[in-house]
């Protein structure tokens, strides 16, 4: 991204106390480990750090000038002062995406996102040039850096938007005004937070605020999506008990299915998947996209790391999906893996986080459904997987990585399946590690 000083004003309404060259492009950098010459800094602000008291060592590595909310260094060839510098970089951004002009698509849901974002990105890649969040960088600086990466070139652009509470996803859909507006899912992941099932499905809805005029939401056919729906815009609802769609073979690795008269496969298993791939579909098919590129793009799509990745170690075969975990992401990935994998089979689960004060029964609610499938061995880690007690399979239960993976050594069969699923502070890769030793 790059604009000139009457640019930067028009977008920000900052006031400009010195204003460099006006005939110049300036590119602009929040770090000055990655600062590069002739940028502006813009100094962000978090809990535990203030980036204004790092504005002399910008201007220091080459910066040509910073944003401030007051600071006037004089050797500065441009002072930009704002009240909010957060602010006036999402302003920037936004400003710079309108002159790009991509079709955008935005994505949100309590589970899955990140998948769907990766199933978008592979099927739109194909149809030109396409820019999308890297990694998880879901929130506003992310989104920031994301329409920073924009070309010229870039014809379509899928930003993914997470949220901790009420007002985050309307922000991210301010600054991004999305074409079409996807919900994945809305579950209960965040409720310890946001505390009840419907204040999620209102937090998830706020992707639809900032909509395009002519925008379109494409949604989980969930009741209570449709409850807060304000349907102000035109809304598409997908589930897995569309009367489109057929299911013709789900393996360990794959799925087939056809879907308004077409048949697609994908590289991964899970009616989860499925139903993912469905929002993609139904994006790709209001974006105009033929179903060549669509089914091309889902064949192509390959798990990211700690979803559903799978790998041979010592003789097991391991499927670590330890990304994040709650109650729903957790039921599908049991379904999957316990109704399509071979025995020998084991699963290992850990804490799921962030679910408020039912936490123990939500952890509770997981022993009973494991009651539904056959499994070898159930081994829990956590103090709140300690609760996932069911009844047909015994668990195991752990304090400690280590005994964890002696019990697995000793007790589980070489050529067995294990699937590692725990929400992210558990670390489950450092049993992975000590299964490689």
């Amino acid at each position: 991204m790059k604009l000139s000083i009457g640019e930067i004003e028009e977008a920000t309404g900052a006031k400009i106390i010195k204003g460099g060259d006006s005939k110049n492009l300036y590119g602009f950098s929040t770090d000055t480990r990655t600062i590069k010459k002739g940028d502006i800094y813009i100094p962000l602000k978090g809990e535990s750090f203030d980036g204004e008291n790092f504005i002399s060592e910008a201007l220091n590595i080459g910066a040509s000038g910073y944003f401030s909310k007051d600071k006037i260094i004089d050797n500065a060839e441009i002072i930009i002062i704002t009240e909010d510098t957060k602010e006036a970089y999402l302003k920037l951004a936004n400003y710079y995406k309108r002159k790009i002009n991509p079709y955008t698509i935005a994505i949100t849901g309590s589970s899955g996102k990140t998948t769907v974002k990766e199933m978008m990105y592979s099927v739109f890649k194909n149809a030109g040039e396409t820019v999308k969040s890297v990694l998880n960088h879901n929130n506003e600086i992310g989104l920031c850096q994301t329409l920073s990466s924009l070309t010229p070139e870039t014809k379509y652009l899928i930003v993914e938007m997470g949220m901790r509470g009420m007002g985050e996803i309307e922000l991210l859909s301010k600054y991004s005004e999305p074409d079409i507006a996807v919900i994945v899912n809305s579950g209960s992941a965040h409720i310890g937070r946001l505390g009840s099932l419907l204040n999620i499905a209102k937090a998830k809805f706020e992707i639809a605020k900032y909509l395009k005029k002519d925008g379109i939401l494409i949604a989980h056919d969930n009741e209570l999506i449709k409850k807060v729906n304000d349907n102000k815009h035109k809304t598409i609802y997908f589930s897995l008990e569309d009367k489109n769609l057929k299911i013709i073979q789900i393996t360990s690795n794959s799925s087939e299915f056809e879907y308004k008269g077409y048949k697609y496969r994908l590289n991964t298993s899970g009616e989860h998947n499925i139903q993912n791939a469905l929002s993609v579909i139904e994006v790709s098919l209001q974006a105009g996209l033929p179903y060549e590129i669509i089914q091309k793009g889902l064949e192509e799509f390959t798990p990211i790391e700690k979803r559903w990745d799978i790998q041979e170690v010592n003789g097991y075969k391991l499927i670590n999906d330890s990304y994040n975990s709650n109650p729903e992401s957790l039921k599908a990935a049991l379904k999957t893996f316990l109704s399509y994998t071979p025995a020998p089979k084991a699963v290992i689960l850990g804490d799921m986080g962030e679910l408020g004060m039912n936490e123990e029964e939500y952890h509770k609610e997981i022993g009973d459904y494991l009651d539904n499938f056959e499994c070898d061995y159930i081994l829990t880690l956590g103090k709140l997987a300690h609760f996932i007690n069911p009844k047909k399979t015994k668990a195991n239960h752990f304090s400690d990585k280590k005994e964890l993976v002696n019990f697995i050594k000793e007790n589980v069969k070489k050529e067995s399946t294990i699937l590692l699923k725990a929400s992210r502070f558990m670390k489950f890769e450092e049993i992975i590690g000590e299964l490689k030793k």
